[in-house]
């Protein structure tokens, strides 16, 4: 492939040199002879700092926001969106041949996703699935790294989705991801907004700068599924290059959730749309799950897909792996297992499980190191509104002292009467919360949900919640 074909979606300000390239990357450390390097400024390190040495090892070209005198650079406004268009370019455009179906928002995300996922997969339509959890090519599972891929890898996995017969791909879309461009030249085809609570403002900085982050992807939408309970639906709505259709359960909207019923095991209410009324049973607790699976349906309603398919479609979905997860166990008392990781995905999990439990509601949490700090005394005074008993531990530490990260989750108990047990060590939290648990109650470990590792200081260690608690139990742990 040569260089001009890579550069046909965005404006180079200078005159190039076309040449052979091999590979694309904007990580100095992976440059080849004949590759193209990408300089992107980061908050730790800038990229065109390192364009010299890329130069050396054998860099074809270099792109770059300002020239960093090498012999073959090319300038261009923003070299985060000229990459993402040049890995869609190295890779054939692959998302032109899929239909792409985004969620974003701060809760829901994936569950929706999952829903969706599986709706195609039991309607007989080949998907792929992009997320927190995993990734899918139609069946095929792999591991995930982030909620949504860098470019590079983005691409690649589209290719791979088209090339095994996928006609859409299903995607998580973060706020990380839309301010760094990752996902520049994706045209979506439905766009789903669930919610915006407070989360990522250590990236992010102000609330109003994640909002706009989210607002960003309905600029390349089709068509916006929007929630239209949460005050952001508007800055969505006003966001969006193409159509918009509501979803809610407190007003009339082009899709409404009445007749609402909260059981045990799953939850029922009636679809109103277009004149029209169906009734929808979910196999997932609590009222989160009426607005992921609204959502859910009335994107495949959008798609053209039938409503009695797409219905009976969602009801045979049993959850997603940490979220609201009921850990099997032998004990009078529940144990449930959620990744609820802010003050609003708390109150989601605790709010939900309360009316199914006829006991107390045993809360362990934590809050992750090196992660926005403002949030934890938040999470804090909500676990002791919502909980009988909390069991504060560390979450994933990683660079920060667990103590310290405790003591400002500890701030906002402050005047609170809720019995409260610290212990650092998660897994003792754990045992202590499991030998105080009686009958009736339910035990919330809150935080690490799908995660199977704890990050501290020293690097990413195994961690899997679902086996702490049956060691616990077996006294094997």
């Amino acid at each position: 492939m040569e260089l001009f074909e890579l550069t046909q979606d965005f404006r180079v300000k200078n005159k190039f040199q076309n040449v052979p390239v091999s590979f694309i990357t904007d990580d100095s450390r992976k440059v080849a002879p004949g590759c193209v390097f990408v300089c992107i400024r980061g908050k730790r390190f800038d990229g065109h700092d390192a364009a010299p040495e890329a130069e050396k090892a054998g860099a074809a070209a270099i792109v770059c926001e300002h020239s960093v005198g090498c012999k073959n650079e090319l300038i261009v406004d923003d070299s985060r969106t000229a990459f993402a268009l040049m890995c869609a370019a190295y890779f054939g455009h692959p998302a032109k041949r899929l239909r792409l179906i985004a969620v974003t928002g701060t809760n829901g995300k994936t569950t929706t996703s999952f829903l969706i996922k599986e709706a195609l997969d039991a309607l007989g339509v080949k998907a792929g699935l992009i997320g927190t959890v995993k990734n899918m090519i139609g069946f095929e599972e792999e591991p995930s790294a982030l909620t949504t891929p860098e470019s590079f890898a983005l691409n690649e996995l589209f290719l791979r989705m088209a090339d095994a017969g996928c006609e859409y791909c299903v995607m998580e879309v973060s706020s990380q991801a839309l301010a760094q461009g990752r996902v520049a030249g994706c045209e979506f085809d439905i766009s789903i907004f669930s919610n915006l609570t407070q989360d990522h403002l250590d990236y992010h900085g102000t609330f109003g700068a994640y909002a706009a982050a989210k607002a960003q992807l309905f600029t390349q939408t089709k068509k916006a599924v929007l929630n239209l309970d949460d005050p952001y639906w508007k800055l969505m709505s006003d966001s969006c290059s193409g159509e918009t259709v509501t979803y809610s359960v407190r007003d009339p909207a082009d899709y409404t959730a009445t007749c609402i019923k909260m059981l045990q095991t799953r939850v029922e209410y009636d679809l109103l749309y277009q004149k029209e009324k169906a009734h929808v049973n979910v196999g997932i607790p609590g009222g989160f799950s009426v607005y992921n699976s609204l959502a859910a349906i009335a994107a495949l309603l959008e798609l053209g897909f039938d409503c009695d398919a797409v219905i009976a479609a969602i009801g045979k979905v049993r959850g997603v792996k940490g979220r609201i997860e009921v850990v099997p166990t032998d004990t009078p008392y529940a144990v449930i297992i959620d990744y609820a990781h802010t003050p609003d995905g708390l109150k989601n999990i605790l709010t939900a499980v309360r009316p199914i439990t006829k006991g107390r509601l045993l809360t362990v949490f934590g809050c992750g190191g090196d992660r926005d700090k403002t949030k934890r005394p938040k999470m804090a005074k909500t676990a002791a509104e919502l909980s009988d008993m909390l069991f504060v531990t560390s979450d994933n530490p990683r660079t920060e002292d667990p103590d310290a990260i405790i003591k400002d989750i500890l701030a906002g108990l402050d005047g609170s009467t809720v019995p409260v047990h610290v212990d650092p060590d998660r897994t003792e939290s754990i045992r202590a919360a499991l030998r105080e648990a009686k009958a009736g109650d339910t035990v919330i470990l809150a935080g690490k949900g799908h995660e199977t590792y704890q990050i501290l200081a020293g690097g990413k260690i195994h961690y899997d919640e679902r086996e702490i608690v049956r060691g616990i139990l077996d006294g094997t742990v």
